[in-house]
């Protein structure tokens, strides 16, 4: 990975005399042309297989440009002749970095046996501890897939994707004419290309056109200001004695159809810092990126810096040991609800880099890995969202690319929710005096939801029907209502009357439930009996039975506010009118006391008492015929406009 980071190196004293060979590798190595030192000391190799110093540069050398699983055999060549902390703990790293889980645990855990030292033994204590947590990593986004982007990418590298205003930024080494003789691979260029969404013009890739990429040295990450006129990238790995030492921050500002000549940014702080991989955040006025200093808690370090009154940005802030670890972190990316994403080998992973969220919480920061689905054994990094959160860029270097860093691109495969769709067919009818029914047309039918929110509502047709849509697994009210008859109100619920969601097959589901709403005649003057509503002898007390007849008038007063009735008690012929009065006026009056503690106005009550003075059945003489006339009714007296 062509990544720009510095990495302590502790060297041992080298022993015994050296060959010209090895000299002129030591000098490459000491020179940081670490591809060339390898190839040197490869040709050592071949004579001395064993030869421990040789192996020791060629690791470093593979370490050194971020290729440790390729140093394993030669760490493994050192260990075997001089056990030391530094070559066990390099030799963990390698392992690791291939997946060998087991393994690595086991050459950390020599390691720990080889120091004393207690900032060793912490870095090496995290390593065992990230290692034995990997088992736990589960996908933060449960059906996000990541695909290899093979039409944009080639051989060479291509990472740190960046999307501003329609068009695609990243870095790659194609189309490069020197060497960079620590990897052996062409220097580092910014390209860009249109882009919508994660759908690339990959036939308009170019270098960008209004900036000059400069030649002999990295130009890696890159920042894009939100308004695209500030650009800010790592620029590095000169070979000129004239230029800066380090990786280092520069910034060049669109005016006039180019960008201005690049500028060393104050927020490096100092010329022997390595600083790199800058990101905005979504409203420009803050700048992150990975800086390696002194205050930092061990390798490469997140810092955040806010932009002055002067344009520039600076006062930069450690992010804290919540984010920052003895690894590396790298490649920050805030999104616009406030998580930062970012790259890091310092918390537990797969391998090397993994891609991590940090979310904000009442105890600072909480870090988690993305999953399997996002990283990989190999290195993870450069996220960047085209559409927050669902789809976008990252890099990587994983098994199955295209040879180098490659461009992968991400999206949200969540599955389609299957759909069910449940129609009620209402049927308007009305009762006749024999009790039939029949067809009522024209009838107003308001359907309301669980929330008493209306959702729906229209008139019935010629033929009494109308449908409406309802949701699945919910609880509905229906209400009636015509001119002239009385309002009712049903209740209905498609609770349990559609098919569980993981038996559903197809991807729409119909189904259709039918219901009948009937109603009655409203007369003014007409008596309507109520049935069942009995008293105890010689009692006006409302018994339990009558009580649930008594609470369909209650429905029925309630669905229909603008009506007024009598509620009438009536007794059979067989005691005094004296008495036959009083009781049914008890009666009645019991009757209505109990619609009023159910929520009826007593204004719109009247209780009347009648005795025996309309009996129904005259000269009554078996006790069916005496209960016909011992009954209760209601009639409307009148109705509100």
């Amino acid at each position: 990975m062509k990544r720009i980071a510095l990495f302590l190196v502790l060297i041992p004293i080298l022993l015994g005399a050296c060959t010209s060979m090895y000299q002129k590798g030591q000098n490459q190595f000491a020179s940081g042309e670490y591809q060339v030192a390898i190839n040197t000391f490869s040709k050592v190799l071949e004579k001395e297989p064993e030869n421990k110093q040789a192996n020791f540069y060629v690791a470093e050398s593979y370490r050194l440009t971020n290729r440790v699983e390729e140093a394993q055999q030669y760490y493994e060549k050192v260990v075997a002749s001089e056990e030391s902390y530094e070559t066990f703990f390099r030799l963990g790293q390698s392992l690791k970095g291939q997946g060998e889980y087991e393994k690595a645990a086991e050459v950390f855990e020599k390691a720990k046996g080889l120091t004393l030292d207690d900032k060793n033994l912490q870095i090496v204590d995290l390593e065992i501890a990230n290692l034995k947590k990997i088992g736990e990593i589960q996908n933060y986004w449960e059906f996000m897939q990541v695909e290899n982007y093979k039409l944009l990418n080639t051989p060479l590298a291509e990472y740190s994707p960046v999307v501003n205003d329609g068009l695609l930024y990243f870095t790659s080494n194609r189309q490069s004419s020197g060497m960079y003789l620590a990897t052996g691979t062409p220097y580092l260029k910014m390209f860009r290309t249109r882009a919508e969404g994660i759908k690339v013009d990959v036939q308009s890739v170019q270098q960008l056109p209004e900036f000059r990429n400069e030649e002999n040295l990295n130009q890696g990450s890159m920042a894009v200001s939100p308004d695209g006129n500030t650009l800010v990238y790592a620029r590095g790995n000169s070979t000129s004695t004239k230029d800066l030492p380090d990786v280092q921050l520069f910034v060049s500002y669109f005016r006039g159809g180019g960008y201005t000549q690049p500028i060393w940014m104050p927020v490096n702080e100092d010329e022997f810092y390595t600083n790199t991989t800058p990101a905005f955040s979504p409203e420009g006025n803050e700048l992150y990126f990975s800086s390696l200093r002194p205050d930092g808690k061990g390798g490469l370090d997140l810092y955040k810096a806010t932009k002055l009154a002067n344009g520039d940005f600076g006062n930069a802030v450690n992010m804290g040991n919540q984010i920052n670890t003895p690894g590396n972190e790298m490649f920050p990316y805030l999104a616009p609800d406030g998580k930062l994403f970012f790259a890091s080998d310092g918390h537990a992973g797969f391998g090397k880099l993994d891609l991590f969220v940090a979310e904000k919480t009442e105890k600072g920061w909480e870090v988690t890995n993305l999953g399997p689905n996002i990283n990989s054994v190999a290195d993870d990094f450069g996220i960047f969202f085209s559409k927050y959160p669902t789809d976008g860029f990252l890099s990587s270097n994983r098994e199955g690319g295209l040879g180098d860093d490659d461009i992968y691109f991400f999206e949200d495969k969540t599955p389609k929710p299957k759909i069910v769709n449940v129609f009620l067919n209402v049927t308007t009818k009305e009762k006749k005096d024999d009790g039939t029914e029949v067809i009522l047309p024209q009838t107003r039918v308001v359907l309301y939801d669980g929330a008493n929110k209306n959702v729906g509502g229209d008139f019935s047709n010629q033929n009494g029907r109308l449908r409406f849509t309802l949701a699945p697994n919910a609880n509905f009210s229906i209400i009636a209502s015509k001119s002239g008859y009385f309002s009712k109100s049903i209740t209905y619920s498609t609770v349990g009357k559609t098919p569980r969601t993981e038996d559903l097959i197809q991807e729409v589901t119909n189904i259709t439930l039918d219901t009948t709403v009937v109603l009655d005649a409203l007369i003014l003057e007409r008596s309507i009996v109520l049935e069942n509503i009995y008293y105890d002898l010689d009692k006006a007390d409302i018994r339990a039975d009558a009580a649930l007849e008594l609470d369909k008038l209650v429905k029925i007063l309630k669905d229909n506010p603008s009506i007024r009735i009598e509620l009438s008690s009536h007794a059979d012929a067989r005691a005094t009118d004296e008495y036959n009065d009083a009781l049914t006026q008890r009666r009645a009056e019991s009757a209505v006391a109990y619609l009023v503690s159910q929520g009826i106005d007593a204004s719109r009550l009247v209780a009347k008492g009648y005795g025996k003075r309309q009996l129904i059945i005259e000269n009554a003489q078996t006790e069916e015929e005496h209960q016909t006339n011992r009954r209760t009714e209601f009639k409307v007296i009148e109705i509100k406009e």
